[in-house]
């Protein structure tokens, strides 16, 4: 599992198929990534827990494909 630590502001999030999700605000608490909202179609902010991080280079990658993650996020305005 992907360290907190290792993941920063402004890092691309990417799906399983190498798809865009989203880019990185912050991390919330221990346990979820921020998206930025200037990067979401909707204009809002969506979260991503840290378990469907599968590991972090220059990108965050995920273990599911972006239109999974995207389906299933939880949003804040």
């Amino acid at each position: 599992m992907a360290k907190a630590q290792d993941i920063k502001e402004h890092m691309e999030v990417l799906g399983s198929d190498g798809q865009h999700v989203g880019t990185v605000d912050h991390m919330d608490g221990a346990d979820k990534i921020k998206l930025a909202k200037s990067d979401a179609k909707d204009g809002k902010h969506h979260f991503i827990p840290l378990s469907l991080v599968d590991h972090v280079d220059a990108h965050v990658h995920l273990n599911k494909a972006a239109k999974d993650v995207m389906a299933q996020w939880k949003s804040a305005a």
